[in-house]
């Protein structure tokens, strides 16, 4: 599933990605909108993270982070957040929950490298969840996460599998048969394959600790970890 994508300095990014999900921005926190499986997602997203990362205190930056449902969530465990995105639609929402719920998130129309630049190694950690396959170049993404991670600093990503069942799955199923998301959410020539984010992920400096399967269950609505990788993945690098 996804949220939107964070955008790059120069053509890193697609607009009508940006557009997309830009369309769609006020009714992101509709837990029965077009991102209802998000929702469900969520909640397992947050424990995959704080099961690895003491939330309290922590300097947190989440990439693409949407309307900021793991934002919020991450600033509730008491995690010092900062939030980015390219869609100026999202962060406008992102800002306005943020103020109706009382949550703190330094929200920005921002670039993940642009912010590279201004605070190398300003984090303890890094979320990038649901973006990686909504951008051309997803290795420069991870190039500047591991740029503004401290050492000893943690990357929490998520993403889709390029295998048959995630296109079965999370395209044809999710977009076209449940109706779950719009359709033309994802593109299968952009999922990535696990093999390819652990070789992005040591160009960058980083070394996988973790991947583990999440599985989204519609007929409850409600999302869990699982073994099986084949597609969503949620995976756990370190800057050593």
């Amino acid at each position: 599933m996804t949220t939107s994508p964070g955008g790059a300095t120069g053509a890193n990014f697609h607009q009508q990605e940006l557009d997309k999900f830009g369309a769609i921005a006020n009714r992101w926190w509709d837990p029965d909108g077009p991102q209802k499986p998000l929702h469900a997602l969520n909640p397992v997203r947050l424990g995959y993270v704080s099961r690895r990362l003491p939330l309290q205190g922590a300097t947190v930056l989440d990439v693409g982070c949407g309307g900021g449902l793991l934002s919020e969530a991450m600033a509730r465990e008491g995690a010092e957040v900062t939030a980015i995105d390219l869609a100026p639609e999202l962060v406008k929402v992102a800002r306005l929950h943020g103020l109706e719920s009382g949550v703190k998130v330094d929200y920005r129309v921002q670039s993940v490298e642009d912010l590279a630049a201004e605070r190398p190694g300003a984090f303890d950690a890094v979320t990038c969840m649901e973006m990686l396959e909504h951008v051309p170049d997803p290795a420069a993404i991870l190039s500047a996460c591991a740029t503004l991670l401290r050492p000893g600093g943690s990357l929490f990503v998520s993403t889709l599998n390029r295998t048959p069942a995630a296109f079965a799955l999370a395209i044809v199923g999710a977009e076209y048969i449940a109706r779950l998301l719009p359709t033309g959410t994802h593109r299968y020539s952009e999922f990535i394959k696990p093999s390819e984010l652990a070789a992005w992920l040591r160009e960058a400096g980083l070394e996988l600790e973790d991947v583990s399967g999440m599985m989204y269950e519609p007929w409850r609505n409600a999302a869990r970890i699982v073994s099986r990788t084949d597609v969503n993945y949620l995976a756990c690098a370190v800057k050593r």
